[in-house]
């Protein structure tokens, strides 16, 4: 390929660069909400509500509304597409209230996954058409980053190099389309807990993932200064018998991280893939304490493992809602300590710190 190109305007570069450093600013994580009404719609049967518009407001507008204190460890919130036009009962909508609080928005832009043709039960993601267009109108509506995910199985002839390319070529593409209409793409290329592998299985495979990742966002010329990656923990799958430390896990996974990611990345925002608000938090901790280089900001972009304590203690009572919106407090506070390397084991108790948040096959 030839080696002629432009770079993006140096305005927009360092416009770009600045979001992504604000986004992992020392102590700080993302709360990522972006769960399709389908994924959510789970989480409100669980608790006996249906799943309608109100109630999905009501509890986006739990989250949204707790302590101006949040914003000392959450730097930014993940949307869906839904929440981004939605308000508060007083008509406030959520993203200006969200900047007031000094935490950027950003948005999920992915269409979730299809099959992948000619493969064994494995996955692509669709949404690429018209990403320009609705990047535009997030972006015009206040949104300063997007997310895109996808995910990679392992078995014993997964993830092939089928499944790898186009991950990474999806994700390149993806980036390439933010960056021009003014947004940071993070991407997430995230290999799954589904299995019975062990850690160096993972380790292996988010290797090679990684290194595919980076080769197709440089053919696609994408400003890594401006980007962030959330992937996935190196952790044995979840039907392995062999359980690992955090400290091990935390060895595996910088290791993996500094063989493919490059240190102009300004920061790897990790996701929790299932696992339970404790143990996320225990990993992410290892991770920043372990005596290895670490030229990025290591810190979290979870879902599960801060609101799993959330839901439990809301069950969908307004009586409910200051209570369970402490639960969101405590839990970002553990991992915005934990992004520091100052988490102290069971310090900061919630009321589902120690339940699995693993579910097969995943889908937000």
């Amino acid at each position: 390929m030839t080696t002629y190109f432009s770079y993006p305007d140096p305005e927009l570069q360092e416009e770009l660069k600045k979001t992504a450093e604000a986004i992992v600013a020392p102590g700080k994580g993302i709360l990522a909400v972006d769960e399709a009404n389908e994924g959510i719609g789970k989480l409100l049967a669980a608790i006996g509500l249906e799943n309608t518009e109100t109630n999905r407001r009501r509890y986006r507008q739990l989250l949204f509304t707790s302590d101006v204190v949040l914003s000392e460890h959450i730097s930014a919130v993940i949307l869906f597409d839904e929440t981004v036009y939605q308000k508060t009962d007083e008509g406030t909508l959520f993203l200006e209230l969200l900047k007031k609080k000094n935490i950027i928005p950003g948005i999920k832009v992915d269409r979730d996954v299809v099959p992948l043709f000619c493969s064994e039960d494995e996955v692509t993601t669709q949404g690429l058409d018209d990403l320009a267009q609705r990047c535009a109108e997030y972006k015009k509506q206040g949104c300063r980053f997007a997310k895109w995910r996808c995910p990679l199985k392992i078995s014993d002839n997964t993830p092939s190099v089928q499944a790898i390319n186009d991950m990474a070529q999806v994700l390149a593409r993806y980036a390439s389309i933010c960056q021009s209409q003014g947004l940071v793409p993070i991407v997430e290329p995230d290999v799954l807990l589904d299995g019975d592998h062990d850690i160096i299985r993972t380790q292996k495979v988010t290797e090679v993932a990684l290194a595919a990742l980076y080769k197709a966002l440089n053919d696609h010329h994408v400003f890594l200064e401006g980007t962030l990656i959330k992937p996935n923990m190196v952790t044995p799958g979840q039907g392995c018998s062999k359980r690992n430390t955090p400290e091990e896990i935390a060895v595996a996974t910088v290791t993996a991280l500094l063989r493919g990611v490059p240190a102009a990345v300004p920061g790897i925002v990790l996701l929790s893939g299932g696992q339970s608000e404790e143990e996320a938090t225990l990993n992410l901790n290892a991770i920043n304490q372990v005596a290895l280089k670490k030229p990025w900001v290591l810190t979290f972009s979870y879902g599960r493992a801060l609101q799993a304590s959330v839901w439990k203690i809301w069950a969908g009572k307004d009586e409910n809602v200051a209570k369970a919106q402490q639960e969101l407090i405590k839990r970002a506070k553990a991992n915005g300590l934990a992004s520091l390397g100052k988490y102290k084991a069971g310090a900061i108790e919630s009321a589902a710190a120690d339940k699995s948040n693993y579910s097969a096959n995943h889908k937000y």
